[in-house]
Parts: structure tokens; C-alpha cells; sequence
């Protein structure tokens, strides 16, 4: 009996193709995977990798900001500090201006409010893991001194003038610092500049109307810092916000580039199942060609 020789050659590539796809369905179902490599779905492997490079900018940004988010929170609960303190010496300033105290009296609320003013400074130059909170960019630096060579003390700011910012993956910026001088002042001005000088007031007697005044401008240096601290708690909010939707969109993503290479297990199995019967009737064709013989025929 004579076979086409043609006819073997396709019965034999039929069976490679046959052999090559059971081989791929049987890693797809092992991996769990339809896509491997870029010859699998080239336009699959593009959309992931697009994906992943999203995937991996929200995680950068979820972990930055969580770092940064705790700096806020210091840098928050500190001015909250500093509220509390400057609010105190605004009754001390109000119940030494009364004409009713004594020389002792004005003595006591003087060194009081020197305690407010040094607890005031210190909390300026409070840090956070090293980093001073109110120096603008310059977080290695103490930014606060105080000249008391002066009458009143004023009050040396050795930080700058940069706001840092952190990019969200969006591209949007979130503010990220505040600048310590329009946060506590500088030289005679702002929150630590009214405290010294009516901590001037009462050691050298100033008049009642001279305090009135002065306690007047800290009430306006307190809302300067109150502003600042309005603007802290708005970048924290929407960090905090930004934070949360990019941890929801990474998530989100991760689970559309496992639907986009993942591979359907029962439609897998299912065409496992045809390709392993396709392969063994074709390998029973080619055995059965192998015999060549009349007799093995007449077995």
C-alpha cells in the first residue's frame, strides 16, 4: 500500500501544531496566565506594562506621602501648641493692663510671659526626624534664635524662604512646608515679636494704653500664624485624600492587568481537552502509517 508522502508531511505538522498548542494550554492552566510573553498578545503586554508604570507611580507617591503626612501632623498639633500658649499670654497681657497690679504682680506676669515666649521659640524650632519643621527648605538648621542684647529681644530667623511641595500622580502639587518667618515672624515681627515686646512693656512699666496696643498686634501676629496653619491643614486634607484614591486606583489597576494576562481556567481546560484528543487520534494516524506491511493490514 503506498501513502502519499504529502500527506504524511501534514499529518506531521498537524500534529506538531497540535503537540505546541497542548504544551501552551498546559502552562496557561499550570500559571494561571494567557499572556507570558510579548509574542503572546503583543497589544495585551503593552496595555499591562502601561498599567504597571501607573501601579507603580501611585505606590511611590501613596509611600512618600505617608511620610509626609506625618511631618504635617507634627507640624499641625505644634502651632496647635503654640495657639495655646500665645492665647495665655493675650489674658496674662489683659489682666497685667488692669491698673490694678502691684509691682510684684507686673514682676510675676513679666516672668510668665518670658516662660510663654521661650516655650513659644522652642516649639518653633521643633523637628521631625531630624528635619526642622519651620525653616523653609533649610531642615537641618535651628531656624529660631533670640538676641536678647536688645530692648525688646528680637528674634533671629536663620531659615528660608523655599515652599517644598510634594507632585501628586496627577501632576497636581500639594504644599508641603511653611516658611518659618510668616509662620512666627522675624526680627520685631509676628507671634514671637509681640511677645517680646510686651514682655518689654511690663519689665520697664509701659503705660496701660501702650500694652493695650501691643497685645493688639499679637492678636493680629496669632491670626497671621493661624492663616499659615489653615494652609498646613488644607495640604494634609488633600494629601490624605489624594493619598487614599491613589491607593483605590492601584488596587483598581492590579486587578484589570490580572483580568488582562489571566487566563479563563475552564475555557483552558476545556480546549486542553480537544487538543489532547486531537493530538492522540493524530498519533494514531501516523502509528497506523507506519505499517507498511500487507500483512500488518490484515491483523
Amino acid at each position: 500500500m503506498r501513502v502519499d508522502p504529502n500527506y504524511v508531511s501534514n499529518l506531521a505538522s498537524a500534529l506538531d501544531q497540535s503537540t505546541s498548542a497542548e504544551a501552551a494550554l498546559t502552562n496557561q492552566l499550570s500559571s494561571g496566565l494567557r499572556v507570558t510573553s510579548l509574542q503572546d498578545d503583543p497589544a495585551a503586554v503593552a496595555q499591562s506594562t502601561l498599567m504597571a508604570s501607573s501601579i507603580a507611580k501611585d505606590d511611590t507617591f501613596v509611600q512618600t506621602a505617608a511620610g509626609q503626612a506625618s511631618l504635617l501632623q507634627v507640624a499641625d498639633s505644634t502651632l496647635g501648641e503654640v495657639v495655646t500658649q500665645v492665647t495665655s499670654a493675650l489674658s496674662l497681657a489683659v489682666q497685667g493692663s488692669n491698673g490694678t497690679m502691684n509691682a510684684a504682680n507686673l514682676a510675676t506676669i513679666t516672668a510668665q510671659l518670658g516662660g510663654i515666649r521661650d516655650q513659644v521659640l522652642s516649639l518653633a524650632n521643633t523637628s521631625y526626624l531630624g528635619q526642622a519643621l519651620f525653616a523653609g527648605s533649610q531642615g537641618s538648621v535651628t531656624p529660631f534664635t533670640l538676641d536678647t542684647s536688645t530692648v525688646p529681644a528680637t528674634t533671629i530667623y536663620a531659615g528660608d524662604a523655599k515652599l517644598q511641595s510634594i507632585e501628586t500622580p496627577s501632576g497636581q502639587k500639594i504644599q508641603t512646608n511653611l516658611v518659618g518667618s510668616d509662620v512666627f515672624g522675624s526680627g520685631s515681627s509676628g507671634v514671637l515679636g509681640a511677645l517680646n515686646q510686651l514682655i518689654a512693656d511690663f519689665s520697664t512699666g509701659a503705660s496701660t494704653a501702650a500694652v493695650t496696643t501691643d497685645s493688639a498686634v499679637l492678636t493680629t501676629a496669632l491670626g497671621q500664624l493661624t492663616a499659615q496653619r489653615s494652609i498646613l491643614d488644607s495640604s494634609l486634607s488633600r494629601l490624605q485624600a489624594t493619598s487614599t484614591y491613589a491607593q483605590a486606583e492601584a488596587t483598581q489597576l492590579k486587578v484589570q492587568q490580572g483580568s488582562l494576562v489571566a487566563a479563563d481556567t475552564v475555557s483552558v481546560a476545556t480546549q486542553l481537552k480537544s487538543a489532547e484528543v486531537q493530538n492522540q487520534a493524530l498519533m494514531s494516524v501516523m502509528s497506523a502509517l507506519q505499517k507498511t506491511s500487507l500483512f500488518d493490514y490484515l491483523q
